[in-house]
């Protein structure tokens, strides 16, 4: 009877060994590594390995995206990087501008007359578009850059507060900065459309390089048309972008929601570049230019040098010729006004 149990606790026991001897076998020697090969697995996820989710978001269902490691690398990338550049490159273009040719100054010297040049709509729709655009221009580039300037410098707390709050305004401030862009293009369009004289502004630099080489112009020169359709295109652009984002998932998948985001910060970035040139020139780079959209009234000698064609027009002048930017009197014997 006791060789019957001890031959049964030896055939138990080498069971049990030759079990745990297979098993040490199979496993592996570092039990937080995996050595059996899960590239295809891995592959499948990196496609994206969309589940079934009870919940309305059913992009929760997505278990790996991978088009968000694309899309967080272009944006902390060369978007930020070559933002920066830009931004930075056209504060000192015209810091090296305005070091060599100085402040366009009236060559005539000032008028006692002024002229109209804007009526109160015109003034509000412009200050509506430029107050909005600026707020939302810094807003975005601290959502853009201020984990980098803001943060390390008002602290983690302070910064998350006022970049949520300045997200709101973002996002609501947007709504009137449109309803500037639209009352613009209402009002200037048909001034703002080409004509020859763009041409000849254009080839002679709008004589911004050089002393009394001012060529004719009408209401609104080459470069102020430039920036206007600017405007309306960088603001369409931007303002059909910022409202897909306003309202995730409406016509667009994760993948789009991704490149819309980065689509608006280019155009952002473009869209505050030229801006910055525009308030330079609309204020120390050119004097006389600030008055337009202050009071709606210019020096008269500066409307000649800089608008000879549209003074002309409102005066019922002789339009200048090409060799004559300044104006000349008026057919029929009147006179211009000394």
């Amino acid at each position: 009877m006791k060789t019957r149990i001890v031959s049964i606790v030896l055939a138990l026991l080498l069971t049990l060994g030759g079990v745990g001897s297979t098993a040490a076998q199979q496993a592996p020697a570092d039990p937080g590594r995996d050595v059996s090969n899960n590239a295809e697995m891995w592959r499948g996820a990196r496609r994206g390995i969309e589940g079934y989710v009870s919940i309305p978001n059913k992009q929760a269902g997505v278990l790996v995206q991978s088009e968000g490691e694309n899309w967080r690398n272009w944006r902390n990338g060369p978007i930020s990087t070559y933002g920066i550049w830009l931004l930075l490159g056209i504060i000192i273009l015209l810091a090296v501008f305005f070091a060599i040719r100085g402040r366009i100054r009236v060559e005539a010297g000032p008028s006692p007359r002024r002229i109209k040049r804007f009526g109160v709509i015109e003034r509000f729709s412009h200050w509506l578009t430029a107050v909005t655009f600026i707020l939302l221009g810094l807003t975005g580039l601290n959502m853009l850059y201020g984990r980098y300037v803001l943060r390390p410098l008002i602290g983690a707390d302070a910064f998350s507060t006022l970049t949520a709050w300045g997200k709101y305004l973002h996002n609501y401030i947007s709504f009137a900065f449109v309803l500037g862009v639209l009352l613009l293009v209402i009002l200037w369009l048909r001034q703002n459309l080409p004509t020859r004289a763009d041409l000849i502004w254009l080839a002679r630099g709008g004589g911004l390089f050089s002393k009394g080489s001012h060529p004719p112009a009408h209401k609104f020169n080459a470069g102020q048309k430039l920036v206007f359709w600017g405007v309306v295109f960088f603001g369409l652009a931007i303002s059909l972008s910022g409202f897909l984002l306003m309202f995730p998932f409406t016509v667009a998948d994760l993948h789009q929601m991704q490149l819309t985001q980065l689509g608006h910060d280019i155009v952002a970035l473009f869209f505050i570049a030229m801006i910055i040139a525009h308030i330079y020139i609309g204020t120390i780079g050119m004097e006389g230019a600030f008055e337009a959209m202050n009071s709606g009234l210019v020096d008269e000698n500066w409307a000649r040098e800089h608008h000879s064609l549209w003074v002309a027009e409102i005066k019922g002048e002789t339009p200048p010729s090409d060799r004559d930017p300044h104006g000349s009197a008026p057919a029929g014997g009147a006179t211009r006004p000394a």
